[in-house]
């Protein structure tokens, strides 16, 4: 089935909150609430009590990449110090593991952030195409709903956002 996104322009939040709600009880074929997001020019403290809970795996990266940098730093430096076992140390072991866990402290910081930055400009989609279905009035003061269905749902979608008052509906046909 062919995708067809759908963007709407609501005046003001309160008509853009009410379209939101009868999507989100609709049960419209060819639609799912996941693909629904919502555009605005200020910041709306009741977004997320309006859109739901969002899956955000930002925080997964960190913890992947905080794991990755500190076991990759301390068996590199262990790895190094393990490689002059023949020099004579005067008594002190050959890896001295609390000399090594500042190191590795380090990398575990250095590698969580770097990963971070990565996961969150893969999280966001970044860097992508911008979507043809833009209108700068989102910029200025306008709400904007873009949704991606099928074919088969795009006309009742369009009459939900018309039943509420959207000032403008773009559609544009995907593949």
């Amino acid at each position: 089935m062919s995708q067809h996104h759908i963007l709407a322009l609501f005046n003001n939040f309160d008509e853009a909150e009410a379209a939101v709600a009868e999507l989100r009880a609709s049960t419209i074929k060819g639609f799912s609430f996941d693909d629904l997001i919502m555009k605005s020019p200020i910041e709306h403290p009741e977004v997320e009590s309006v859109l739901g809970e969002r899956s955000a795996n930002v925080q997964w990266f960190t913890l992947f990449g905080a794991l990755f940098g500190g076991i990759t730093a301390f068996t590199l430096i262990a790895g190094s110090q393990g490689n002059f076992f023949a020099q004579l140390k005067g008594g002190k072991p050959i890896i001295p593991i609390p000399a090594d866990l500042v190191l590795t402290y380090e990398m575990f910081i250095l590698g969580g952030v770097y990963i971070t930055v990565l996961g969150f400009l893969i999280c966001a989609g970044l860097p992508a195409r911008r979507s043809k279905l833009y209108s700068s009035n989102v910029s200025e003061d306008q709400v904007g709903l873009l949704v991606k269905v099928e074919a088969s749902a795009a006309a009742t979608i369009k009459s939900i956002f018309t039943k509420h008052q959207a000032l403008e509906i773009q559609e544009e046909a995907g593949k």
